[in-house]
């Protein structure tokens, strides 16, 4: 998809949300293949974070189908407690090349460094410069690790 700014106004939503039931291995790859194909045919793209029942999201497309899409997020009953966290107009994409990057958060085991993010509690918090870093972080950690994964180092 082209991740630059065509005639349509680009918009970049990233929200967080709990999972009305645990979602399993198998049932977030049926959810995964429903969204990409969706989104694929309206134009979205963007990256889905699951651990321990709580979603974070960003989607980005015409600013038009992404609202379209987040109203139905917000009605959807697997989603609770739907948090946005940031809703801006974009000029380029930050996940072109992606209809629905995924990556499934376990427990971290024993002790975990200083200042890693454990939940994305502290995301809704208003904070807008905390908010910000954290999901110019997670992007940066999601992109090393896709990249890792598929050998396009």
């Amino acid at each position: 998809m082209e991740d630059l700014m065509t005639s349509e106004q680009l918009l970049s939503v990233a929200y967080v949300s709990d999972a009305a039931q645990p979602h399993s291995e198998l049932k977030l790859s049926e959810l995964l293949t429903a969204s990409r194909a969706r989104n694929e045919a309206i134009g979205v793209t963007g990256m889905l974070v699951y651990r321990d029942g709580r979603f974070l999201q960003v989607l980005e497309g015409p600013e038009d189908v992404t609202r379209d899409l987040l109203g139905r997020i917000v009605k959807d009953p697997r989603h609770e407690n739907v948090h946005f966290l940031v809703v801006q107009k974009i000029r380029r994409r930050s996940f072109a090349e992606w209809t629905m990057g995924y990556e499934l958060m376990t427990a971290s085991p024993g002790t975990v460094p200083r200042g890693f993010r454990s939940t994305f509690d502290d995301l809704e918090d208003d904070d807008s410069v905390v908010v910000q870093r954290a999901l110019r972080e997670l992007t940066i950690w999601f992109r090393a690790r896709n990249r890792k994964a598929t050998g396009d180092d």
